[in-house]
């Protein structure tokens, strides 16, 4: 993991955090006890990284799965994957699988906090690490042609916008909520962000940039379920 001091020439909105989250994290980098409540059967983690962009924006690193992939193919992601044997914790799983997907060495990445897990319908829970990079231009992505389509960035505050978003109610075991979809286009290419990736991706735009979301998330419990924000919303919608 790379460190926590912050060198000369860092963007601003990056010292920025890196002062915000300086509390160091915990040694075991995400086995404390709070999350091993959990004890999954299948463990994965995913990097949302981060950096500064010629605006001075926040931007957060994506990929699109390969198309040959048996599972999710060729749908947007976050890097990441299946925690491996070796791996001591969840910082070091999302940082190898980075570095296996889009050639991102960990040198290069700050991490400034984990979010709550994410679990899925098939009983995987997904860790979220944050991390930022100081010097993007230091980043020359090599892709995994067997694991990663294509790799681009996004605006991180694009994930708490009503623009270029929609929202489809779905039930599982009795239990509706809402699938987020947001459509991102750059160099002519169309991406859709949806499903888990969304989600986390809602969750670190909300702890990162310190604001709610414009809309209502209405999460299921596997994925934290409903949010102060969420309640804010309905008891505003109540009252017209």
């Amino acid at each position: 993991m790379g460190s926590n001091r912050v060198e000369p020439g860092v963007p601003q909105r990056i010292q920025a955090l890196l002062q915000h989250f300086r509390s160091p994290l915990p040694a075991n980098g995400g086995n404390n006890s709070s999350q091993n409540q959990f004890k999954p059967t299948k463990r994965a983690a995913v990097l949302v990284c981060l950096f500064e962009g010629d605006d001075g924006n926040l931007r957060v690193i994506l990929t699109k799965r390969a198309s040959s992939l048996s599972t999710h193919s060729g749908e947007v992601a976050l890097p990441g994957g299946k925690r491996e044997e070796g791996d001591a914790n969840d910082v070091e799983t999302a940082l190898r699988e980075a570095k296996e997907e889009i050639g991102l060495d960990p040198s290069l990445v700050t991490v400034i906090t984990l979010l709550e897990p994410f679990t899925t319908k098939y009983n995987m829970t997904v860790f979220p690490v944050v991390g930022v990079l100081s010097n993007k231009d230091a980043f020359i992505p090599v892709l995994n042609s067997a694991e990663v389509e294509a790799i681009f960035d996004a605006p991180l505050e694009m994930f708490l916008k009503n623009e270029n978003r929609r929202a489809e109610e779905k039930d599982w075991m009795g239990e509706k909520y809402l699938v987020h979809y947001f459509e991102y286009e750059v160099e002519n290419k169309k991406y859709l962000i949806w499903a888990l990736t969304a989600a986390i991706l809602i969750r670190a735009a909300s702890v990162i940039c310190q604001q709610r979301p414009e809309f209502l998330e209405r999460r299921p419990k596997i994925w934290g379920g409903i949010t102060e924000n969420d309640m804010i919303l309905l008891r505003h919608c109540s009252k017209q």
